[in-house]
């Protein structure tokens, strides 16, 4: 196997009870040909001093030291001192099983990929959760066009918007900043890289621990993270303009993201004041009814859902809880979840 370099970009920011964990499983990589880029994105503990005494003891190190922009800015800084063939994103909460670098590579280079992505583990404090509803993870690596990938890639099933756990090309994604600023910056941004990629491969072995923290930004709720609804909808003009054949997908995709948040937003009412963003919900499903509507046809859930929002959101509130409860009971059958794997790290 040709050995080409992989640069790691790690933006870092007030993960100084996990940043070892992380940092020390890139480094005892079976790949050893990294250039890692830990990026101090002003973080207020010890973190920069953590990545300095890192880049002392290992040449394969660089530390970027800034004022705190964000993640998406963290990113952006880290992707301008690239100089590999190929690149990963690694948040700071995470960390990587020893090989799986290596196992990308191979990857990539096996089936001249330009994006490898492998399964994860959604890595709690008591249990390891893996997503095995599509595949096992002794299957044959799936190999998808662009046509096929994109599809994936809207109905956010296998080919997931996370920029982490995923090996790409460097040219590929090098003039494609993270937009700063929003949250879910990876819905913003990972349908522009897709878009340019030809072969893209699925790994099913799990090799990346997605850390589940519970002060984490995405779990405490605030209308911030509305942004994902914004994302989906900046998405949603370019599939109209490049992928019409996905434009009932990316409309499903909306649909159900504006309920869950919808019924979030009822759920944190002080914090939305007046219930101007229930209301901005609202209108759009109203104004795109009858599109929305055409796009659920073949999905009777999401249909009925639609149905009763539009006569009330509160009835879809009510649909949505005796469903719950009448699984619960076991009167309906359970969803399908995920299989819980030994404890983590």
């Amino acid at each position: 196997m040709r050995k080409g370099k992989v640069s790691v970009v790690v933006p870092i920011y007030k993960v100084e009870k996990y940043i070892h964990r992380c940092i020390e499983s890139i480094l005892n990589q079976t790949y050893f040909n990294l250039e890692v880029i830990l990026v101090d994105d002003g973080s207020p503990d010890n973190c920069g001093a953590i990545a300095a005494n890192y880049n002392k003891s290992d040449p394969r190190i660089k530390v970027i030291h800034k004022e705190n922009g964000g993640l998406s800015d963290a990113r952006n800084h880290g992707m301008k001192r690239a100089t590999g063939e190929f690149t990963m994103f690694v948040d700071s909460d995470d960390w990587l099983e020893n090989n799986m670098i290596e196992s990308l590579v191979k990857c990539s280079q096996a089936y001249q990929a330009e994006v490898v992505q492998s399964a994860f583990f959604y890595a709690h404090e008591d249990k390891l959760l893996l997503d095995n509803r599509y595949h096992n993870e002794h299957d044959a690596p799936i190999q998808l066009d662009n046509r096929k990938l994109m599809y994936e890639l809207v109905i956010n099933e296998r080919v997931k918007n996370f920029a982490w756990g995923k090996l790409y090309k460097t040219r590929l994604i090098n003039d494609i900043p993270f937009q700063k600023g929003v949250l879910f910056e990876d819905v913003f941004w990972a349908h522009q890289v897709m878009q340019r990629v030809e072969k893209f491969v699925l790994l099913h072995k799990p090799l990346y621990y997605y850390y589940q923290r519970y002060d984490s930004i995405v779990a405490s709720y605030t209308p911030k993270n509305l942004d994902i609804i914004k994302g989906l909808k900046e998405r949603h003009r370019f599939i109209e303009n490049y992928y019409q054949g996905l434009t009932d997908e990316s409309y499903k995709a909306i649909l159900n993201m504006s309920f869950i948040h919808y019924n979030l937003l009822l759920l944190n009412r002080e914090k939305d004041k007046n219930g101007l963003h229930r209301k901005e919900i609202q209108s759009y499903i109203s104004e795109n009814y009858y599109k929305l509507r055409r796009a659920v046809m073949d999905d009777k859930t999401l249909r009925k859902q639609l149905y009763l929002f539009s006569l009330h959101p509160y009835l879809n509130v009510l649909f949505l809880g005796v469903r719950k409860v009448m699984r619960a009971t076991r009167i309906l059958p359970k969803p399908v979840g995920l299989k819980q794997e030994v404890s983590s790290k």
